[in-house]
């Protein structure tokens, strides 16, 4: 009897475990089993990039957070730079300014900052709108090609008083609306112009209009003395160069005029509540204007990819994802939803290189996440 009970229980493990196969090869993986194999991925890198690194993640889904993981030199209260995922708060920003009728993202920038006027070449081209500077297609420049050393490497108090002294040494690259140009510059304006309108700092703005009402409390522009010793010691170069401390370190002082375009610090349980806010999981914006920052706003397809007010929008073989990534010296970040599914991933590191390549491994995992049952 027990041999004839031992057999049986060895056909139906063997079984078990031929189904289970068969399902992996079919790719009919659980939502479970997709993220302990995602993150148990990044952690292989994370100790195979051997350099001590801090890296961090969330992965969401709807209004709930599924996975909340950090490794390495880090832990859950690490906080990272984020770089240009900081346009899409400005984005974000403008389509709540409308929506309280505070402007129209067709505004000549002129109306409310006259300054841009001293932009090389600016009678030679129709004013260029708010809407523009959101969506990189204000024909500027990526940088402005002033040398004075403020502009690039100023106090984030004079950041604004630096922008200003940058504009006129700023031009034109294409004509405004006639096709996508990224600007860091460009957003860097706009942020300033929003602030022009609300007459309120554009920090402050942010702040008051997104950080406090989402409850991102170790979100920042500037990190607090008592929250210093969570920040991710940045370390920039390459894999195969020597590890740069001193700039990421520096840069953190030295921000010149960008703010609106790269200036923010936070953590991946905070951007998970920001995503949620952009799927609609807040009344921070309309379901209208939630449909507005998921839709395409660039008059030309770039690698099937293209741009809305401060999101990357890309579609391909049935997924359609927002997102952002974002770079500073020593930092890369990743801010990725699937708009239909509903499903997104937040990557957070405290290094510019590394065996996961953010972009490619959060594509797979929305996709991977996108057919689950």
């Amino acid at each position: 009897m027990r041999t004839i009970l031992s057999l049986t229980v060895i056909i139906l493990v063997l079984f078990s475990c031929n189904t289970s196969m068969k399902e992996n090869e079919n790719g009919k993986q659980s939502k479970k089993e997709i993220i302990e194999n995602f993150t148990e991925l990044v952690k292989s890198d994370v100790k195979d990039d051997n350099i001590d690194g801090s890296f961090s993640l969330a992965i969401i889904h709807k209004d709930s957070t599924l996975a909340l993981k950090s490794y390495g030199n880090a832990d859950l209260n690490t906080i990272f730079r984020i770089g240009s995922i900081s346009k899409s708060f400005a984005g974000f920003l403008m389509i709540q300014l409308q929506q309280e009728g505070n402007l129209n993202i067709n505004d000549p920038v002129e109306k409310y900052l006259p300054e841009i006027k001293s932009l090389v070449g600016y009678d030679k081209h129709p004013p260029i709108t708010l809407k523009q500077l959101a969506t990189h297609t204000s024909g500027l420049d990526r940088e402005s090609r002033s040398r004075d050393e403020n502009v690039r490497f100023g106090n984030i108090n004079e950041w604004e008083n630096n922008l200003i002294k940058a504009i006129p040494e700023t031009s034109f690259r294409s004509k405004p609306g006639e096709t996508f140009g990224y600007s860091n510059i460009g957003f860097a304006i706009l942020g300033l112009t929003l602030s022009k309108i609300a007459d309120k700092s554009y920090i402050e703005l942010v702040q008051d209009k997104i950080f406090r009402p989402l409850e991102m409390n170790n979100t920042y522009f500037e990190v607090p003395e008592n929250q210093k010793e969570n920040l991710a010691k940045g370390m920039a170069g390459g894999p195969t160069a020597e590890l740069d401390f001193e700039r990421p370190k520096n840069e953190q002082k030295q921000v010149g005029y960008r703010i609106p375009n790269g200036g923010i610090y936070s953590t991946p349980s905070d951007m998970a509540k920001f995503m949620k806010a952009c799927m609609g999981y807040s009344n921070l914006l309309n379901e209208n204007n939630i449909i507005l920052l998921q839709t395409t706003q660039t008059p030309t397809t770039r690698l099937r990819s293209n741009y809305s007010f401060g999101f990357d929008l890309y579609s391909d073989k049935g997924i359609n994802t927002v997102g952002h990534a974002g770079s500073n010296a020593g930092y890369t970040a990743h801010f990725e939803y699937e708009k239909d599914s509903e499903y997104g991933v937040i990557l957070m590191r405290n290094y510019n290189f590394g065996n996961t390549n953010l972009d490619l491994r959060s594509n797979s995992l929305l996709r991977k996440l996108s057919i689950v049952e």
